[in-house]
């Protein structure tokens, strides 16, 4: 038995190595070309430098694009928190016959190709009552609606694993009002379900193209609309691009658990 068990876990450590290596290899190619200088036939790049970097910090473009995505990001973000935390917590604890209704809702970006959801964005807004077409609101609804799944099933999740509808009963025996309840009780108790949803939804905006550049890539350059222009010119400055990008997201993702875990803290004491 012992041994089928040590087996056993030599072949899932061998998977996940397999998978990890599957996983990263592409990133570690990418980060090596972003810094070669020449690499043509041999295993490591002859020479190396900081000359794709640099030029990716002197274009202004650059920072700009950045910006831009940040902020359509962050806004985007706040906005589907904001309505969908409030939302899932009545449909969960209140009205949960409205599961099934909300579940087709959130599974339509699934269903809808970029292609098709960015023509018909386009053809219902650019002309009418509401002509947002190539502005950033326009974006920012598509943006909405993208991470709907992700944000109604991870806040969904954390109700149903802390038991909200037991808590907010409790709350309420002990003479705590709805949004006393909501506020005091559940927030800080689905905090972490609410942070990894949030990081996990600006992860998937932050490097969402498709949509961006049908809807508003003559009009608005993000990071990903700058990185595919920019691709064509030299792929060591594509590189060095995409792997400021992936740092950027990995250190923004820690800061963000960093405070995520500061404030879960201050809630608890």
């Amino acid at each position: 038995m012992e041994t089928h068990r040590k087996k056993a876990g030599w072949g899932h450590l061998s998977l996940m190595l397999i998978l990890m290596v599957y996983l990263l290899l592409p990133l570690l190619v990418t980060f090596i070309y972003a810094f070669a200088k020449e690499w043509q036939a041999t295993i490591l790049p002859e020479s190396w430098t900081l000359a794709w970097f640099k030029e990716m910090l002197q274009d202004v473009r650059f920072m700009e694009a950045l910006w831009t995505s940040l902020y359509l990001c962050i806004i985007s973000v706040a906005l589907s928190l904001a309505v969908m935390l409030p939302a899932v917590f009545i449909i969960t604890v209140y009205l949960p016959g409205l599961e099934r209704f909300m579940k087709g809702i959130v599974v339509l970006p699934y269903a809808v190709p970029g292609v098709v959801a960015a023509v018909g964005l386009i053809r219902a807004y650019s002309s009418g009552p509401i002509p947002i077409a190539g502005t950033a609101y326009i974006l920012i609804g598509a943006y909405f609606i993208i991470i709907l799944p992700y944000m109604y099933q991870g806040i969904r999740n954390s109700l149903l694993t802390v038991s909200a509808v037991e808590l907010v009963n409790s709350a309420e025996m002990l003479g705590a009002s709805r949004l006393k309840a909501f506020t005091t009780v559940i927030v800080p108790n689905i905090w972490p379900g609410i942070i990894t949803s949030t990081l996990l939804s600006f992860s998937v905006l932050f490097g969402e193209f498709v949509l961006t550049n049908m809807l508003v890539g003559g009009h608005i350059q993000t990071i990903q609309v700058y990185l595919y222009q920019r691709v064509n010119e030299s792929g060591h400055l594509a590189s060095a691009i995409a792997i400021s990008y992936f740092l950027f997201i990995l250190v923004l993702s820690m800061i963000l658990m960093k405070l995520g875990k500061k404030v879960n803290k201050g809630i608890s004491g």
